[in-house]
């Protein structure tokens, strides 16, 4: 079927519950080579909604992006991937952390999401008689009103993460309040690693060969099996979009050799910490706490960010505690909310859900086949597993 078949005239036509902004609230099909810069300026961007992203972890589905305007403005947008299910017997429509709000912190943000909502339902659940599958990103707050809203719209509990909270620093702080809010402990590393002679870089994109260079020596010698996206790092750094485009950085030691590194998802109101590397004398250096307090820096003088999301632990105890004192008095540990999945029709529900448990019991195995393996060791501190 093709784009301008997909397109869709205002949600209005839908029959689904009306909102106080249902007026002039509309939602069209774009092509994916605009996508990325259709949604640079929002604030609910993230690497995951990139056209980019997608096409370079998932070359196998089908990328509609989806903008929604009301009379006539921008205000989100959602990255639908669909996903065919084995035997051409259906697809799955998936959004993760999506649908995407412009401005996350307006008084009518909540009524966007749920408009966004209804017409990816309508369009995807009722029309099209798929499966249409929801991850809403990490809430700041005790409560997740997006998570929420979906359950209230008739979305089931889906699959959860093995490990869903995440660590986040806020960066909306001074260096002294930012210090101050670090955990006793982090502050005494972040002191040694201030006396070491290290020297910290905002690297170019072209410079990505030396951070291969050191993420391929730090699996190598850490011998943990990568299941992560980093096969994506050359198509983001290689973005045209300054805004989209991550940032690298480095830090090196007094004889200019570099010890850690980092890719860092700096657009939108939550910039993300991508992926990082370290040699084997960054331990010592303490150059992972050097490395980060110069990230959260430049991120606050030079970003519109006011959050830095560190990403997850996979389970492992020191990663806890490493990312737990940098997030500190003043940063918020939450939790990733389950999958959320809604189908109109019975069928629908029962592919989607059959495929969604194979996916999960083939991803326990794997797991359980990576803890069997006699060489298998626990990430560096500085690394975060999908």
């Amino acid at each position: 079927m093709s784009l301008a078949a997909l397109s869709l005239s205002p949600v209005a036509q839908f029959a689904v519950p009306s909102h106080p902004i249902a007026t002039g609230f509309a939602m069209r099909l774009v092509e994916p080579v605009a996508w990325d810069d259709a949604i640079a300026d929002f604030e609910g961007v993230c690497q995951e909604q990139l056209a980019t992203f997608a096409r370079a972890r998932w070359p196998g589905v089908e990328l509609e992006p989806q903008l929604f305007t009301l009379a006539g403005e921008v205000v989100g947008g959602c990255l639908i991937m669909v996903q065919p299910l084995p035997l051409g017997l259906g697809a799955i429509a998936v959004a993760k952390w999506a649908p995407m709000l412009r401005c996350t912190e307006t008084a009518d943000a909540n009524a966007i999401y749920a408009r966004m909502v209804e017409a990816l339902s309508a369009e995807y659940a009722v029309r099209r008689r798929m499966m249409l599958s929801v991850l809403p990103r990490a809430a700041l707050g005790t409560t997740n009103a997006e998570y929420e809203h979906l359950l209230r719209a008739g979305f089931r509990q889906g699959a959860k993460l093995l490990f869903p909270d995440r660590y986040i620093v806020n960066l909306k702080l001074s260096d002294a309040e930012q210090r101050s809010s670090f955990h006793q402990k982090w502050r005494y590393h972040l002191n040694k690693a201030d006396k070491a002679g290290l020297r910290f870089e905002h690297a170019r994109p072209d410079q990505r060969p030396e951070f291969d260079a050191l993420y391929e020596q730090m699996v190598d010698r850490k011998k943990f099996p990568d299941h992560s996206a980093y096969g994506t790092v050359p198509a983001l750094l290689a973005m045209e979009n300054p805004t989209l485009r991550p940032e690298l950085f480095f830090v090196r030691r007094a004889s200019g050799d570099i010890v850690a590194g980092a890719v860092i998802f700096k657009a939108g109101d939550r910039a993300v910490y991508l992926y990082g590397a370290t040699s084997a004398a960054a331990l010592e250096l303490r150059a992972g706490y050097f490395l980060h307090w110069h990230i959260i820096r430049w991120l606050r003088d030079n970003t519109a960010a006011r959050w830095y999301d560190l990403g997850g632990t996979d389970g492992f105890q020191g990663l806890h505690q490493f990312k737990k004192g940098m997030v500190g008095e003043r940063g918020v540990i939450v939790p990733v909310p389950p999958v959320a999945n809604y189908a109109a029709h019975w069928w629908p529900r029962l592919l989607g859900e059959g495929a969604f448990a194979g996916r999960e019991l083939a991803h326990s195995l794997g797991r359980y086949v990576d803890r069997l393996r006699p060489d298998r060791a626990k990430p560096n501190q500085l690394r975060n597993a999908e």
